[in-house]
């Protein structure tokens, strides 16, 4: 697939990933230009792989990749989460009563094809999944990157916008974790934790081939 733009990082295995890996489809989806219908499906696709991805048995210390796709030339987004673990998942024929098993149904329904590969460079797979979006254009570079790596100069996206950082400090927290405050063009500084991935843009910002990944606590 001839790459328009993309951009790629990893989670750890954890709940809470799911809404951030939306944040960041959201972000990156935004400065694609994409309207609010394509955001809404591609969120709801992402999050029904990713959560399969978690449920996937694996060594504890493994990570889920995800990386997020437009080709020019064919028009469709294409959206991948890769994990460590053996397997190919299929649809089911969830019962009515049945809490789960309808992921893949969702993601069939809505995709234009979805397919499952080996993972490149190590063990597992990744499941891919690519909706028709011709509608995307190319945006400025953005990476997702652990708060501490941000330098003055970038761009974060924060409450739903762009903002220029204007000053970068760290400072400790009562419990003795590292925090990074960011301060903003506009609004109050960002108080995060050192490992708190953002979107980020501008400046030199690393490649989204290989943008940064989530640290565990």
């Amino acid at each position: 697939m001839s790459v328009l733009n993309e951009v790629s990082f990893r989670l750890s295995r954890r709940p809470r990933s799911v809404p951030r890996a939306r944040a960041a489809l959201h972000a990156v989806l935004g400065d694609w230009g994409a309207g609010e219908e394509a955001l809404q499906t591609a969120e709801l696709v992402l999050s029904e792989l990713l959560t399969n991805a978690l449920c996937v048995r694996v060594p504890s210390d493994r990570q889920v990749g995800v990386r997020i796709a437009h080709s020019m030339a064919d028009g469709l987004l294409r959206l991948e989460v890769s994990d460590a673990g053996e397997g190919r998942p299929e649809i089911r024929s969830p019962g009515p009563d049945d809490m789960d098993g309808r992921g893949l149904l969702i993601v069939d329904a809505l995709t234009h094809r979805w397919g499952v590969s080996p993972r490149l460079g190590g063990i597992g797979k990744t499941i891919w999944a690519e909706l028709k979006a011709p509608d995307l254009r190319a945006g400025a570079e953005v990476a997702e990157m652990a708060a501490v790596t941000v330098r003055v100069g970038q761009s974060v996206r924060v409450w739903g916008e762009w903002r220029t950082v204007r000053s970068v400090r760290a400072e400790r927290y009562a419990t003795g974790g590292l925090a990074v405050v960011l301060g903003l063009d506009e609004g109050p500084p960002l108080r995060v934790p050192a490992a708190e991935p953002l979107a980020v843009r501008g400046c030199g910002v690393s490649s989204p081939r290989s943008s940064g990944e989530d640290t565990p606590d």
